[in-house]
């Protein structure tokens, strides 16, 4: 009876959703990881808006969030042959496509989140997003994605030591598997939807990621040790399949364009209230926080990091140009 009533519940949340669309010349298929409610998935939602208002109608956005498309790599694919039309993902997974994002994903390339701001908001930024188009992906915007720290269910991390030998899951992608080898970790890349049941079984022994998606994941439930190291403050960012963007006219582009870019704010105002929530749920559900951490062993062992993942001149520049952002 229970599977009878959830196959409604869902077969009625599908139908609703298609008479909410009907009226739409044009409906963007956009895919999310996350759950509803999310920072990144209420503002693509809210980007739909605005899209719908400025199209006179014409055009709309429907969000599938909470994975119901797939995780981030597959939906990447699916993204690039117009599949989906729209796709909001973390830099990580485009490491290994674009080489350009790999240098936004380097360890402590942004000294905080204003610096982050200031680099994707200019000219370094844009040209990041001009580098998606002939992998087959119109690059729109960039979303908050936080600073990710390492969470374990064994100890507290206070030094590189304590990672030795442990099992820590990470995006799949290069930089961050030799990020952890760097720190003497046994990097595991898995799919963050899978990343719960290991922690909780023992497959891995830890993860690293920001408050909200620590907390909203749970996997404060399966892990109670949170260390504010801030390795990372990789921006997210927001495509469009170029199969699906060659379809639009150019006014409509130009619409698109403009709606992502006014999400951009809205993104930002969600997420900096979602991550003092999330703090306050995990701190009161008893996950031990280690608030205070030395940076520099970690920032020195990050060196052959750079070497490898920077490595021609124009990544090398890249480097440069941003760590010289004011």
């Amino acid at each position: 009876m229970k599977l009878r009533t959830t196959l409604a519940a869902l077969l009625a949340t599908a139908a609703l959703s298609t008479a909410a669309f009907a009226e739409c010349e044009v409906t963007l298929k956009s895919s999310d990881t996350h759950p509803d409610g999310y920072p990144t998935v209420a503002a693509v939602q809210k980007m739909g808006e605005m899209l719908k208002e400025r199209s006179g109608g014409r055009i709309c956005i429907e969000v599938f969030h909470s994975a119901q498309l797939g995780e981030e790599k597959d939906t990447i694919e699916q993204t690039k042959f117009g599949v989906i039309d729209m796709n909001r993902v973390s830099m990580g997974p485009f490491n290994n496509i674009i080489e350009e994002t790999k240098v936004v994903s380097l360890p402590f390339i942004f000294r905080d989140t204003s610096h982050m701001h200031r680099v994707m908001d200019g000219p370094i930024g844009e040209e990041i997003l001009a580098a998606f188009e002939p992998h087959g992906f119109i690059g729109l915007a960039y979303f908050d994605g936080g600073s990710r720290s390492f969470y374990n269910s064994k100890k507290p991390i206070t030094s590189i030591a304590d990672l030795a030998g442990m099992k820590v899951r990470t995006m799949q992608s290069d930089v961050f598997v030799d990020m952890m080898s760097a720190l003497g970790a046994n990097a595991t890349p898995m799919p963050f939807g899978e990343v719960y049941s290991a922690l909780q079984t023992g497959v891995i022994d830890g993860a690293e990621n920001n408050w909200p998606s620590f907390e909203s994941s749970g996997h404060y439930e399966v892990a109670g040790y949170y260390t504010l190291n801030e390795h990372l403050i990789v921006p997210e960012v927001l495509v469009m399949s170029k199969v699906s963007w060659d379809k639009l006219t150019p006014e409509d582009q130009a619409l698109v364009r403009q709606a992502a870019k006014d999400s951009v704010p809205i993104n930002r105002e969600l997420w900096a209230a979602r991550e003092k929530v999330s703090e306050e749920k995990v701190r009161a559900a008893g996950v031990q926080i280690v608030e205070e951490i030395d940076k520099t062993p970690f920032i020195e062992a990050m060196v052959p990091v750079y070497e490898k993942h920077a490595n021609t001149p124009k990544l090398q520049d890249l480097v440069t140009r941003i760590q010289a952002t004011e």
